[in-house]
């Protein structure tokens, strides 16, 4: 008679392992809603000047790791496009991009803007202390 191996008990080092994923990434995303705001390191202007509150507008950022936003809702390239064919001529864009975010994506988004020819854009930067 062949006798098997007894089963010395349940490994559960992996399950302790995605366990601790999980939790990195509930802790990172609850700090997130909880300030309810984008963190950006905005590149810094003798010149600048602050915005109107109650003037009707559209926040478009972009952060650190090139994603972006629109009125603090993470969206896709094609997603913020559709936003601004929608736009109406008179609403106000303020953009925000992090000092360290790509160019490329402001210019992106300075471009769908361009072609569908909206001027009321302002640039929001910090002020040099």
């Amino acid at each position: 008679m062949l006798k098997l191996p007894k089963n010395e008990g349940l490994n559960i080092v992996p399950f302790i392992d995605i366990m601790l994923v999980l939790l990195a990434i509930v802790l990172s995303l609850s700090s997130f809603i909880a300030h309810s705001k984008i963190e950006l390191k905005l590149p810094v202007s003798e010149n600048s000047t602050s915005f109107n509150e109650g003037q009707n507008k559209l926040f478009i950022a972009i952060n650190e790791r090139n994603e972006f936003f629109l009125n603090d809702e993470k969206i896709s390239l094609k997603q913020l496009e559709n936003a601004i064919l929608a736009l109406d001529k008179n609403t106000m864009v303020a953009l925000k991009s992090d000092k360290f975010a790509k160019f490329e994506n402001f210019v992106k988004v300075i471009d769908l803007l361009k072609a569908k020819e909206h001027e009321k854009i302002q640039i929001i930067t910090e002020k040099n202390q």
